[in-house]
């Protein structure tokens, strides 16, 4: 039995989680949804803080190592062995490499229906939720505003500066 998975990638302060919480809600089956914050909360300590693993540096950059590289395609492994085994999961990344991270979803999702939602929001509209978060760099939204979508083929794209995100949630419901 094999489940279904959407992957959805937008910038940081896109509104990624908002509108997967708003499309948990809408799609009928239960869906489980996991994001690249969730495995970068699950590092040591030790590897959030450069020397091989995530640094975030005081301008919102954002570096990985390799040691960082091997833990998550260990994740996005298991991500795909949840799915091989029949859960639902729409997963929250920020593409910071482009097609190369699309890929590296690819390999581990391979044989599995995948539904590439790619979440736009104008520069400035993050930038400003960035700021009234509080909780990231000043920057990061701005940098990885575009970044993210470079070279990434989707089946669906939405717009959160436009959307609400009940309204994207339902955007994206109708396509699964």
């Amino acid at each position: 039995m094999t489940g279904r998975v959407i992957v959805i990638n937008g910038g940081s302060s896109s509104g990624k989680s908002t509108i997967i919480r708003a499309l948990q809600d809408v799609l009928s089956d239960p869906w489980l949804t996991f994001g690249v914050d969730d495995f970068v909360d699950a590092l040591p300590p030790r590897l959030t803080s450069g020397d091989g693993g995530i640094d975030i540096a005081a301008d919102g950059t954002v570096g990985v190592g390799a040691v960082f590289m091997e833990q998550e395609n260990l994740w996005m492994q298991g991500i795909g062995a949840m799915v091989r085994v029949g859960a639902k999961i729409i997963i929250d990344d920020v593409f910071l490499g482009g097609p190369h991270s699309q890929g590296r979803w690819r390999a581990a999702l391979e044989g599995i229906d995948v539904l590439w939602v790619g979440i736009r929001c104008d520069p400035d509209v993050a930038e400003a939720r960035e700021k009234g978060r509080g909780d990231r760099p000043v920057g990061m939204a701005r940098q990885q505003a575009e970044l993210v979508h470079r070279g990434v083929a989707y089946d669906l794209e939405v717009d959160s500066s436009v959307l609400t995100p009940a309204a994207a949630a339902e955007v994206i419901r109708a396509r699964v």
